[in-house]
């Protein structure tokens, strides 16, 4: 196989599993699959949302003609693009990239909001030498040093799951102030969040509350969730915090909306999770959602939120509804008055 020498720009957080450092080999064979890593040239400039994630969390801007290393994967965002791994990946080919994370793939799917995804030329598959002595590389995958996933929930703390209507519902805000929260009053806490696609931010702003440790579904090795690998990662996920954190509750955050594409769902409707949780935190942008979410949880999962937070809480007349009508407690993850991480440790 012939590889070539190439020096990085750009490393996207996507890539964290695989350890890159900025001088890397690459490789004409390319495997189309999530997870794999490749070496791509920008080929566009945009105005907007135009950086990239590093591993440390930093935000980059990306230009025209900067090489990043990124990883192939799907995304089903809303607000946001859709995008898909393509059947064959060449050098040569031209590929997009569909998130701040580094996600690449073709885009099936666009956003007004954010305009055309970064376009970006195919160099070549990353090349790992992942034992000492190693002379041939092999295509990197963030599968390397991932978590393991799990076909069982072994025993463990509780679970506060914060769950929304959809990706920006004020999920993230609502985990922090609830970590911070139960830290201040003594209680060890971990995060994790268990479903989307791959972003370090979320994971880095749990630390920042207070989380003694906080995983994201990328650490087990996984680009974004669905149906199929939501499960498996949220188990594995959950048990690796039992063991190494040893925490006495995890915040764990659903990311996208309970009826999105990232098996959001399908963790709700598992019994050995749901018997874990202990309080649900449900963020909901307006009344309408709030209403909505509610039903959804009460109906298909059998869960009743035990308050509600996100944007409708935003002030007096959102969460007068919330009282009044739906009879569950409100309260405003950005009000900083510790009001709703009080709910959820009274509720544990």
């Amino acid at each position: 196989m012939v590889t070539s020498k190439l020096r990085l720009d750009r490393i996207a957080s996507s890539t964290r599993n695989a350890r890159l450092r900025a001088e890397v080999l690459i490789g004409p064979e390319i495997v189309a699959e999530e997870g794999r890593v490749l070496a791509v040239r920008i080929g566009s400039d945009k105005a907007v949302y135009n950086q990239v994630e590093d591993p440390t969390g930093r935000l980059n801007r990306l230009r025209s003609g900067d090489v990043l290393a990124g990883v192939l994967g799907a995304r089903r965002a809303l607000r946001g693009y859709e995008g898909e791994v393509p059947t064959t990946v060449a050098a040569g080919n031209t590929i997009e990239v569909l998130n701040l994370g580094g996600v690449l793939g073709r885009c099936t799917a666009g956003n007004p909001d954010l305009g055309p995804p970064f376009t970006a030329e195919v160099l070549g598959a990353v090349l790992t030498f992942p034992r000492t002595g190693d002379r041939v590389g092999h295509p990197a995958s963030i599968r390397e040093h991932a978590v393991a996933m799990a076909d069982t929930l072994m025993d463990g703390p509780p679970i506060v799951a914060v769950v929304g209507t959809c990706m920006d519902a004020g999920k993230t805000v609502a985990a922090g102030e609830v970590i911070r929260g139960l830290s201040r009053a003594g209680i060890r806490v971990a995060g994790v969040k268990l479903t989307g696609v791959s972003l370090r931010r979320d994971a880095l702003a749990m630390l920042d509350a207070g989380a003694v440790e906080a995983l994201t579904f990328t650490d087990a090795g996984v680009v974004s969730t669905d149906d199929d690998a939501a499960l498996p990662t949220a188990f594995g996920l959950l048990n690796e915090l039992a063991r190494s954190a040893k925490p006495d509750v995890v915040v764990a955050e659903f990311g996208d909306g309970i009826l999105g594409e990232y098996g959001v769902a399908r963790l709700l409707e598992n019994p050995e999770l749901v018997a874990r949780i202990g309080a649900v935190v449900c963020c909901a942008p307006d009344q309408v959602g709030a209403w909505g979410a509610v039903e959804i949880l009460r109906t298909s999962f059998g869960l009743t939120p035990t308050v509600i937070s996100g944007p409708a809480t935003d002030n007096e007349v959102g969460c007068r509804f919330i009282r009044d009508r739906l009879e569950l407690p409100a309260a405003n993850a950005r009000s900083g008055d510790g009001a709703l991480a009080a709910i959820v440790r009274e509720a544990l």
